[in-house]
């Protein structure tokens, strides 16, 4: 009797490491500056109850206002055509585009609740900063509506069998995966009289 249990469908979940202190610092830099100096994003996150500042709905040229943040985006132009070749994508013979780009800056008790990218291929996130207690990402597995009456996971059970599976980032991490995937930011434990802030920047590339 032959006997062979295959897996399908792999999610992918691309991580690696900006080794480049002086970039993180001057990304840092630039992040607080702009968390200080932008009333509209400052406006919006205070009017969307957004614990710290994000210009996700402020600023819509960061890598050519600044260009430390353009040359975060050389650098992630590398790591996405490197995904995008791991996922098989067909781009008959182009890349993938950055689409946007927006930078975070969480203050404690900050979190991000459960979504996707619409209308990109590609989503990710840089973490500048990431003090004590700041929260990790958790990703959903997509089949999760689907699983109906499907027993739970054992606590043990391998990574690619869980139904939500946690990334603790550290500074420099760079996270990729396909923008359908599901996920959210766990809340950031600090308190605000000890903790700094957690900082990231997040993308999404296109076609």
């Amino acid at each position: 009797m032959t006997r062979q249990t295959r897996a399908l469908f792999a999610t992918r979940l691309y991580e690696a490491t900006l080794d480049t202190p002086k970039l993180l610092a001057e990304l840092a830099h630039s992040c607080l500056t702009l968390a200080r100096d932008d009333g509209a994003g400052a406006r919006w996150s205070r009017d969307h109850g957004y614990r710290g500042y994000t210009s996700y709905a402020s600023l819509n040229d960061l890598p050519r206002r600044d260009p430390v943040i353009g040359d975060l985006v050389k650098l992630l132009d590398r790591h996405v055509a490197t995904f995008a070749a791991e996922c098989a994508f067909d781009l008959g013979g182009g890349k993938l585009k950055l689409d946007s780009l927006w930078v975070n800056v969480m203050q404690p008790g900050a979190a991000h609740s459960g979504h996707i990218h619409p209308h990109s291929a590609v989503s990710g996130t840089v973490y500048v900063a990431v003090p004590e207690g700041a929260g990790a990402i958790r990703f959903e597995d997509p089949r999760l509506a689907m699983m109906m009456a499907a027993p739970p996971r054992l606590p043990d059970a391998p990574e690619d069998l869980r139904q939500f599976v946690y990334v603790a980032p550290a500074p420099g991490t760079v996270l990729l995966w396909e923008s359908w995937l599901r996920h959210e930011v766990m809340p950031y434990q600090g308190t605000k009289s000890s903790a700094a802030e957690r900082i990231s920047i997040s993308f999404n590339y296109r076609r």
